[in-house]
Protein backbone atom coordinates (compact mmCIF):
# COMPACT_ATOMS: atom_id res chain seq x y z
CA UNK A 1 0.00 0.00 0.00
CA UNK A 2 2.83 2.08 0.49
CA UNK A 3 3.58 2.47 -3.32
CA UNK A 4 -0.23 3.99 -4.08
CA UNK A 5 0.24 6.08 -1.12
CA UNK A 6 3.47 8.12 -2.26
CA UNK A 7 2.07 7.72 -5.96
CA UNK A 8 -1.21 9.57 -4.96
CA UNK A 9 1.09 12.19 -2.66
CA UNK A 10 3.71 12.61 -5.71
CA UNK A 11 0.45 12.78 -7.91
CA UNK A 12 -1.34 15.75 -5.34
CA UNK A 13 2.17 17.86 -5.02
CA UNK A 14 2.82 18.04 -8.41
CA UNK A 15 -0.35 18.66 -9.92
CA UNK A 16 0.54 22.13 -11.98
CA UNK A 17 3.64 20.27 -13.32
CA UNK A 18 2.86 17.39 -15.69
CA UNK A 19 5.96 16.68 -16.71
CA UNK A 20 7.14 16.19 -12.73
CA UNK A 21 3.54 13.68 -12.19
CA UNK A 22 4.62 11.79 -14.90
CA UNK A 23 8.42 11.76 -14.32
CA UNK A 24 7.20 10.49 -10.65
CA UNK A 25 4.86 7.66 -11.47
CA UNK A 26 7.68 5.86 -13.66
CA UNK A 27 9.91 6.20 -10.81
CA UNK A 28 7.86 5.01 -7.84
CA UNK A 29 7.38 2.29 -10.41
CA UNK A 30 10.68 1.77 -11.56
CA UNK A 31 11.28 1.34 -7.71
CA UNK A 32 8.79 -1.17 -6.99
CA UNK A 33 10.00 -3.38 -9.69
CA UNK A 34 13.47 -3.07 -8.39
CA UNK A 35 13.10 -4.05 -4.82
CA UNK A 36 10.83 -6.72 -5.55
CA UNK A 37 12.20 -9.82 -7.27
CA UNK A 38 9.26 -11.16 -8.40
CA UNK A 39 8.42 -8.57 -10.66
CA UNK A 40 12.24 -7.79 -11.40
CA UNK A 41 11.96 -10.95 -13.44
CA UNK A 42 8.35 -9.56 -15.59
CA UNK A 43 9.07 -6.04 -16.06
CA UNK A 44 13.14 -5.81 -16.81
CA UNK A 45 12.68 -4.54 -19.67
CA UNK A 46 10.35 -1.50 -17.81
CA UNK A 47 13.65 -0.38 -16.16
CA UNK A 48 15.30 -0.51 -19.75
CA UNK A 49 12.59 1.99 -21.03
CA UNK A 50 12.80 4.29 -17.77
CA UNK A 51 16.53 5.19 -18.24
CA UNK A 52 15.96 5.38 -22.12
CA UNK A 53 13.01 7.31 -21.32
CA UNK A 54 12.98 9.13 -18.35
CA UNK A 55 17.33 9.88 -17.84
CA UNK A 56 18.22 10.07 -21.71
CA UNK A 57 15.14 11.65 -23.48
CA UNK A 58 13.57 13.93 -20.98
CA UNK A 59 17.29 15.32 -19.10
CA UNK A 60 16.33 13.76 -15.79
CA UNK A 61 18.50 11.59 -13.65
CA UNK A 62 16.91 10.42 -11.23
CA UNK A 63 18.09 6.69 -10.28
CA UNK A 64 15.42 4.30 -9.01
CA UNK A 65 18.07 3.33 -6.16
CA UNK A 66 17.93 7.24 -5.14
CA UNK A 67 15.46 6.93 -1.64
CA UNK A 68 12.99 9.63 -1.43
CA UNK A 69 10.43 10.62 1.10
CA UNK A 70 6.83 11.29 0.20
CA UNK A 71 5.26 14.61 -1.49
CA UNK A 72 8.19 15.11 -3.76
CA UNK A 73 8.11 17.93 -5.89
CA UNK A 74 9.83 18.52 -9.41
CA UNK A 75 9.80 21.77 -10.49
CA UNK A 76 10.55 21.79 -14.33
CA UNK A 77 12.12 18.13 -13.82
CA UNK A 78 14.52 19.18 -16.55
CA UNK A 79 18.69 18.72 -16.37
CA UNK A 80 18.26 17.22 -12.49
CA UNK A 81 21.33 14.77 -11.58
CA UNK A 82 20.85 13.05 -8.55
CA UNK A 83 22.91 9.91 -7.19
CA UNK A 84 22.13 6.78 -6.49
CA UNK A 85 23.08 7.17 -3.38
CA UNK A 86 21.64 9.91 -1.83
CA UNK A 87 18.75 10.32 0.31
CA UNK A 88 16.14 12.57 0.29
CA UNK A 89 13.46 13.71 2.92
CA UNK A 90 9.82 13.82 3.21
CA UNK A 91 8.37 17.51 1.76
CA UNK A 92 11.15 18.21 -0.56
CA UNK A 93 11.05 20.50 -3.53
CA UNK A 94 13.56 20.34 -6.50
CA UNK A 95 14.05 22.65 -9.20
CA UNK A 96 15.75 22.30 -12.31
CA UNK A 97 19.64 22.24 -13.59
CA UNK A 98 20.49 20.62 -9.58
CA UNK A 99 22.81 18.27 -8.83
CA UNK A 100 23.18 16.17 -6.06
CA UNK A 101 26.05 13.69 -5.57
CA UNK A 102 29.41 13.03 -4.81
CA UNK A 103 32.80 14.26 -4.92
CA UNK A 104 34.49 11.71 -6.91
CA UNK A 105 34.28 8.85 -8.60
CA UNK A 106 35.04 6.45 -5.84
CA UNK A 107 33.60 8.54 -3.35
CA UNK A 108 30.15 6.41 -2.04
CA UNK A 109 29.09 8.80 0.32
CA UNK A 110 26.64 11.33 -0.99
CA UNK A 111 24.48 14.07 0.71
CA UNK A 112 21.48 13.12 3.03
CA UNK A 113 18.74 15.96 2.80
CA UNK A 114 15.79 15.73 5.35
CA UNK A 115 12.27 17.22 5.54
CA UNK A 116 10.86 20.02 4.25
CA UNK A 117 14.32 21.02 2.05
CA UNK A 118 13.76 23.57 -0.81
CA UNK A 119 16.41 23.98 -3.20
CA UNK A 120 16.67 26.24 -5.65
CA UNK A 121 17.27 25.99 -9.51
CA UNK A 122 21.09 25.63 -10.78
CA UNK A 123 22.07 24.30 -7.24
CA UNK A 124 24.93 22.03 -6.60
CA UNK A 125 25.24 19.78 -3.00
CA UNK A 126 28.48 18.03 -3.66
CA UNK A 127 29.71 15.33 -0.99
CA UNK A 128 29.11 13.46 2.15
CA UNK A 129 26.76 15.94 4.20
CA UNK A 130 23.99 16.05 5.80
CA UNK A 131 21.19 18.86 5.22
CA UNK A 132 18.98 19.16 8.30
CA UNK A 133 15.13 20.07 8.32
CA UNK A 134 13.14 22.60 6.73
CA UNK A 135 16.06 24.22 4.92
CA UNK A 136 16.15 26.83 2.05
CA UNK A 137 18.89 26.70 -0.34
CA UNK A 138 18.92 29.72 -3.04
CA UNK A 139 19.19 29.36 -6.44
CA UNK A 140 22.97 29.11 -7.98
CA UNK A 141 23.95 27.62 -3.95
CA UNK A 142 26.87 25.42 -4.00
CA UNK A 143 26.96 23.47 -1.20
CA UNK A 144 29.72 21.61 0.04
CA UNK A 145 29.28 21.30 3.86
CA UNK A 146 26.62 20.35 6.42
CA UNK A 147 23.67 22.50 7.13
CA UNK A 148 21.84 22.93 10.25
CA UNK A 149 17.89 22.98 10.37
CA UNK A 150 15.81 25.97 10.10
CA UNK A 151 18.07 28.00 8.09
CA UNK A 152 18.28 29.83 4.86
CA UNK A 153 22.05 29.19 2.85
CA UNK A 154 23.18 30.50 -0.58
CA UNK A 155 25.92 31.55 -2.22
CA UNK A 156 29.00 29.91 -3.33
CA UNK A 157 30.11 28.35 -1.44
CA UNK A 158 26.54 28.03 0.61
CA UNK A 159 26.86 30.14 3.74
CA UNK A 160 24.00 30.73 6.10
CA UNK A 161 22.41 33.87 5.64
CA UNK A 162 19.70 33.85 8.34
CA UNK A 163 17.68 30.80 10.54
CA UNK A 164 14.08 30.50 10.19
Amino acid sequence: MVFFDYLFQDWKVNKHNIKGRYILIMYRFAQQVRTHKIMLVFFFWFLIIYTIWIEWILCCELSWHVKTGKNLQLHHGHSLVINRAVVIGDNCTLRHCTTIGNKGENDDRAPIIGNNVNIGANSCINGGITIGDNVIIGAGSVVVKDIAANCLVAGNPARVIRQI
